[in-house]
């Protein structure tokens, strides 16, 4: 009888501690690590939610990019943070659903490490190139690449951006080079300058250089147009219809260990956040789609997710060098 009531207590004490936690969580600045550089899609969400977060705390929350290997550095920084909330980790889906298939260690286990808080945007990959190429559409891009076959190149920010363009191959029976990048900023500075003939980018980035002109947009590579584009057809459109199956999407996440109470929090705080006008606003206009969900289905999403994209990598046998 002792030991019973023991554990009830023990059991009740650990729910009021949780319970603690959450009531006077954040009492202090919080970190949210972005896995990539500044100047692209992760960076701009997490500022814009970042921002929305401070104010409805009252406490800042400091962005720190830790880039390199395609998202894996800075994940793994984060996984290995103390379990008590102050630590955010943006979670992209190149990063925890294709990783751990196309290199020997990530430095995590993608499905055990990191609890899934929410998703934030799904967004589809749109084929960008530099407008020097002679190319208006998915159709003439294939004929190019059939007539140069290892010529084209194709520029990647990350493992998902890279998967895309690998989708595009097998479906088109194509050939390209692929060049790897540490983020979206510096890959894009290549393809406006020339250095690389085209890249299946997040619209966040290149959205603005294609509406100046300075890149051309062939296809978006999901089931509908997007806002920030509303003239670029999608692949299906363009006569490649499994090319928009696979949407990219963000999201957060926190070391597993993380009490339940916050991780609870954190989804209703976050979702208040991608609810409201102005985050809602700002994440469209980089061409993006607010998608909030609870933690429960972006557990389930990238697990789905991680088992489809095993099955894309495997096919178009991309190994990291």
């Amino acid at each position: 009888m002792a030991g019973f009531l023991k554990h009830i207590l023990l059991a009740f004490f650990a729910l009021a501690l949780s319970g603690a936690a959450a009531a006077a969580y954040p009492a202090k600045p919080v970190r949210f690590i972005v896995p990539f550089p500044p100047g692209g899609g992760t960076d701009a969400v997490a500022r814009i939610l970042g921002t929305k977060l401070a104010k409805m705390w009252g406490e800042q929350v400091l962005v720190d990019n830790r880039s390199g290997a395609q998202g894996n550095i800075g994940t793994a920084l984060g996984v290995k943070a103390p379990p008590d909330g102050y630590t955010l980790i943006f979670a992209h889906q190149g990063v925890l659903t294709i990783n751990s298939h196309i290199y020997a260690n990530i430095g995590f286990d993608p499905i055990k490490d990191l609890v899934p808080v929410a998703r934030t945007t799904e967004q589809p990959f749109v084929v960008v190139v530099n407008p020097a190429l002679p190319v208006h559409s998915l159709k003439e891009l294939t004929e190019l690449a059939k007539a140069q076959p290892g010529k084209l190149t194709f520029a990647s920010s990350s493992s998902g951006p890279q998967m895309a363009g690998e989708m595009y191959k097998l479906a088109s029976g194509t050939d390209l080079l692929h060049v790897a990048y540490k983020g979206a900023g510096p890959a894009l500075v290549d393809v406006l300058a020339g250095h690389v003939d085209m890249m299946f980018a997040n619209p966040s980035s290149a959205a603005p250089h294609v509406k100046s002109g300075k890149l051309r947009a062939l296809a978006v590579f999901g089931k509908k147009r997007i806002e920030a584009m509303p003239d670029v057809p999608t692949a299906a459109e363009a006569g490649y219809p499994k090319l928009g199956e696979n949407p990219e999407w963000y999201g957060v996440a926190v070391p597993v260990g993380t009490p339940a109470a916050i991780v609870s929090q954190l989804n209703a705080d976050i979702i208040t956040a991608l609810r409201s006008p102005e985050v809602d606003k700002a994440i469209r206009a980089l061409g993006l789609t607010p998608s909030p969900s609870t933690a429960e289905e972006f557990a389930r999403q990238i697990r789905v997710d991680h088992e489809t994209w095993g099955k894309v990598v495997k096919a178009s046998g991309v190994k990291a060098d």
